[in-house]
C-alpha cells in the first residue's frame, strides 16, 4: 500500500499483536522505518516492491540500518533480492499470484508466501484465481509457510484460510477502513458503502491491471469515458478525498467491511473469534471435535 502503508498503521498492527509493515517506495515511507521505533519497540516489517528497486539494491543497505528484520517482497523476480535479504539477516516473505509465481519463488530461497488471490486490492493478474482456489493450491503444492491475503477481514475469512492451508493471514483493506490508517474519510467511507459489486478490475491497455473501488473516475473508466485518465493524482484521492483524481486500489472484501474500527478490535475479533466459528462449522455439518 504505497503511500499509505506507514508508520502510524504499522506500529498500531504490531503493537496488536500482529506485524505491521512500512512501504519503502516513497521518502515518507523509508524514514517511517526509522520513526516508527517512536511509536512501538514491537517488530515491524517492510515492504520491497522489486519492480522499483532491481536497479537500486541500496535498499537493502537502508533496511538494515533502519533495524528491519522482516521483508515482504513483491511485484518481480524474488531471486533480485532473497540472498541479499538473507546475507543482511532478514526474513523474506514474498508475494506471489499464481502456482508458477510460487514455485519461483521458493527456487528462489524465500521463506515464506503471502498468497493473494484475484479479490485482494491493488495490481493483479486478469487471468489470476481466487484464494479459494489458489490457496489449496499452492499449500499442496509448495512446502513453504502460507499467509493468506485477498478476501480477508475477520475470522470467518481467517478461519477459512487457516483450514485452506494458511499459517495466518493478511489484511489491505481492512485496514484501510481502519481508525488509525490515515487515509481521507471520504475514501474509508467508499469501502464501507461498497456492495459486492462495489470494486472493478480494471484492464486499460498502456496500464497495469488493477482492482479498485468502482466509484468516482474509476466508475467513468469502466463505463468507457474517453476523456478519463486512468493514473492521476492518486494522493490526492488517498489524503484529499478527491474520488475523482485517480483511482482506489481495494479488494472485494470491501463488500463485508461495515464500519471503522479500530486496528486492535479487528484484530482481537479476527483471531480471538475464530475457535468460535469453526465450532459453528463443526454443528453445521453435523461433526463434534476429536477429543
Amino acid at each position: 500500500m504505497t503511500y499509505i502503508a506507514r508508520a502510524e498503521l504499522a506500529a498500531a498492527v504490531s503493537e496488536a499483536g500482529g506485524l505491521g509493515v512500512i512501504e519503502t517506495l516513497t521518502p515518507e515511507g523509508r524514514a517511517d522505518l526509522r520513526r516508527v521505533h517512536e511509536l512501538t519497540d514491537k517488530p515491524v516489517a517492510a515492504n520491497l516492491m522489486i519492480q522499483g528497486w532491481k536497479k537500486d539494491p541500496s535498499i537493502v543497505d537502508k533496511l538494515a540500518e533502519a533495524g528491519v528484520r522482516h521483508v515482504f517482497t513483491s511485484a518481480g523476480d524474488p531471486a533480485l533480492f532473497t540472498k541479499l535479504l538473507h546475507d543482511a539477516g532478514m526474513t523474506v516473505v514474498h508475494v506471489v499470484g499464481s502456482l508458477k509465481g510460487a514455485h519461483k519463488a521458493a527456487e528462489a530461497g524465500v521463506d515464506a508466501l503471502v498468497v493473494e488471490g484475484v479479490e485482494g486490492g491493488g495490481f493483479k493478474s486478469l487471468l489470476g484465481a481466487s484464494t479459494m482456489v489458489l490457496l489449496p493450491l499452492i499449500a499442496e503444492n509448495v512446502n513453504l509457510p502460507i499467509i493468506a491475503a485477498g478476501g480477508i477481514c475477520d475470522a470467518r475469512s481467517a478461519a477459512a484460510a487457516l483450514v485452506l492451508g494458511a499459517e495466518g493471514v493478511q489484511m489491505g483493506t481492512r485496514m484501510l477502513a481502519s481508525q488509525e490508517s490515515m487515509v481521507h474519510t471520504n475514501f474509508k467511507d467508499a469501502i464501507v458503502a461498497a456492495n459486492d459489486a462495489g470494486t472493478v478490475l480494471l484492464d486499460i491497455p498502456g496500464n497495469p491491471t488493477m482492482r479498485v473501488l468502482r466509484t468516482g473516475l474509476a466508475a467513468r473508466v469502466a463505463a468507457h469515458d474517453p476523456t478519463a485518465q486512468l493514473l492521476g493524482k492518486v494522493t490526492e484521492l488517498y489524503f484529499d478525498g478527491d474520488m475523482e483524481a485517480s483511482v482506489a486500489n481495494t479488494g472485494q472484501v470491501s463488500s463485508r467491511i461495515v464500519d471503522l474500527l479500530p486496528v486492535a478490535e479487528i484484530i482481537r475479533r479476527t483471531w480471538g473469534e475464530i475457535e468460535a466459528v469453526l465450532d459453528a462449522a463443526r454443528l453445521r455439518s453435523g461433526t463434534s471435535r476429536t477429543p
